[in-house]
């Protein structure tokens, strides 16, 4: 009678659980509720998030020193009624409350305004000097990441081994170098030359402007390498520290224990568990990463007079430029916000414990 009961039970408990009972069904759709609601309070966080960096973008910018309008018709005869004819037309001569909610309303809408040394909108500007800048630092992302994760991995799963030493001191070497410095070193080593080595690579630019078709590709390649270069010897010593870190703390696991005590090889445990759940850092770091594809590096674009968003953020800063350098803020955050926000929204999907 009781083993009749016993059996009774474990049938009901099985249907209970199978995937197309109730409760099964009751489950999942708790936890696309949970899922929503993380990923709403994400979104709203990120609105908010946005709504800071407009604040900041507005009034940052105009605690530089120096007058935009003095500063645009430098070296020209220009009379006071003319300048102020100038603040005038820029509306600058308005009350500041008045400016902010006047660039917030406009930059909603997605104009950022019009420059005052290009004479051009804003938004075409960045279009413009978009591509360049996601040539350049997108490639750079993509290499220093694969090599920053592949090296982090060997370096922890090695930990203490001639490797790990080599590796780690080097990247905390490199992480530590200016990257303007380290470019800088590159061009007089690489592109002017010393001693016997010539100069192999252009000093800058991203074109030498006279080649077409499958040639302007490959001179568009020659004038890249040695910017990224730079980016990605910065770069990769990041993903190696933060890919080295997380899988130290992983290490020694009991799940990696059990793995093993199942007869698994140590490259499959490496590849198939460990490194899994060790990489959440180091999405939100490659995510990281992703956004700033959208800035470039200012100094490193500056220092290579790569035609990019960088360079022109340099050009609006000396002015300054109120309106570019606004626009280009906001558009250089509101990258970072889009890619912390994507990051925090495939956490769930890569551990089913975060948002619960």
């Amino acid at each position: 009678m009781s083993s009749t009961a016993s059996s009774t039970t474990t049938t009901a408990a099985a249907a209970t659980r199978a995937p197309g009972s109730p409760d099964a069904r009751a489950a999942r759709g708790g936890n696309t509720t949970a899922y929503l609601r993380y990923a709403a309070s994400k979104l709203g966080g990120a609105a908010v998030s946005l709504f800071a960096v407009l604040v900041t973008s507005f009034f940052l910018f105009r605690i530089i020193p120096g007058d935009p309008v003095k500063a645009m018709t430098h070296g020209m005869p220009t009379s006071a009624e003319q300048l102020a004819t100038l603040r005038r037309q820029f509306g600058l001569d308005l009350p500041m409350w008045q400016q902010f909610t006047d660039y917030c309303a406009a930059a909603l809408t997605g104009d950022l305004g019009t420059s005052y040394q290009f004479h051009a909108p804003v938004g075409e500007l960045i279009t413009q000097k978009l591509p360049a800048t996601l040539l350049l630092t997108g490639v750079a992302v993509v290499v220093y990441s694969a090599i920053g994760l592949w090296l982090g991995t060997r370096s922890a799963w090695r930990h203490g081994g001639l490797g790990d030493k080599l590796n780690t001191g080097v990247a905390l070497t490199l992480w530590s170098v200016p990257s303007f410095w380290l470019g800088l070193l590159l061009i007089i080593v690489f592109a002017v030359g010393i001693g016997p080595l010539p100069g192999l690579f252009p000093t800058g630019g991203m074109e030498s402007g006279s080649e077409t078709g499958f040639a302007y590709v490959l001179d568009v390649a020659h004038h890249m390498v040695l910017p990224v270069l730079t980016l990605v010897a910065v770069g990769y010593a990041q993903t190696l520290l933060v890919m080295r870190s997380s899988l130290l703390d992983e290490m020694g696991s009991d799940y990696l224990t059990t793995a093993r005590a199942k007869g698994l090889r140590d490259d499959d445990v490496r590849r198939r568990h460990a490194v899994p759940n060790a990489l959440l850092p180091t999405v939100t770091m490659v995510f990281i990463n992703l956004g700033h594809v959208a800035a470039g590096s200012i100094l490193v674009e500056t220092v290579f007079s790569w035609p990019g968003l960088g360079g022109l953020f340099y050009q609006a800063l000396s002015v300054p430029d109120l309106p570019l350098v606004q626009g280009l803020f906001v558009v250089f955050a509101g990258a970072m916000i889009l890619m912390n926000l994507l990051a925090d929204v495939l956490y769930p999907l890569l551990d089913p414990r975060v948002g619960r």
